[in-house]
């Protein structure tokens, strides 16, 4: 059985955890072995990067330069996939991860103003070309979606409202411009019509197994993408 690889994006605030718990008891009901993982923070090296990428560089408030972030999200995603995602999927698991590239692009290329290219290029080449199968982005006003928020603002959440907004918009830019991967769905709807619509999508998706999008194991096993 091949594995299944799925993705939850979003601004903070959406839902995504409740989702992420929910998705995971179906898959097991169905008798799949389920990983749930997230990024940042998805291993032992990525929770140290995490919390500075979170919180700072020893809990202070220090900036972190543009590009040093995006080096160490890129750090974080390497180790992730080779240590957590890649074995599972090989072993037929349904690896469901909350974050990936795709929040990256958003929140560095949209948010931080890099370009999208080179967020692209380096996370492809951290994770040899590794991407979902199905990427569901919650999606939701940020000023809704922050009023959830039951914890004090981190650096991400705490970047203003003309950041999140920006990083909204690239999160629909990008579901736009993959509509065979993204599912975007209305997160200020309630908890369980939000379920609803992941779980009418997904069933497909767990009776048919195929998930691995990995560009070069595909050319190397002849297939196409």
């Amino acid at each position: 059985m091949c594995g299944l690889f799925i993705s939850f994006e979003g601004i903070d605030g959406v839902g995504k955890s409740t989702q992420v718990e929910r998705l995971r008891a179906f898959a097991e009901s169905l008798g799949r072995e389920v990983v749930v993982t997230r990024e940042p923070g998805g291993t032992a090296l990525g929770a140290a990067i995490r919390r500075m990428l979170l919180h700072g560089v020893d809990g202070a408030a220090a900036d972190i330069s543009p590009r040093a972030e995006a080096l160490l999200f890129a750090a974080d995603r390497a180790q992730h996939v080779a240590e957590v995602v890649r074995p599972a999927l090989d072993r037929g698991a349904v690896v469901i991860t909350d974050r990936y590239l795709d929040s990256s692009l958003a929140y560095q290329a949209g948010g931080r103003e890099l370009t999208a290219e080179e967020i692209r290029g380096l996370s492809m080449w951290a994770t040899r070309e590794l991407l979902p199968a199905r990427t569901y982005l919650l999606d939701m006003d940020p000023a809704a979606s922050h009023a959830r928020l039951r914890h004090d603002e981190d650096r991400m959440e705490s970047a203003g409202d003309g950041f999140q907004a920006r990083t909204r918009q690239a999160f629909l830019d990008l579901a736009a411009a993959e509509p065979n991967r993204f599912r975007v769905v209305d997160a200020s709807r309630t908890i369980d019509e939000v379920w609803e619509a992941i779980r009418t999508d997904c069933a497909d998706l767990l009776n048919q197994g195929p998930s691995d999008y990995d560009r070069s194991d595909r050319k190397e096993n002849g297939g196409v993408r």
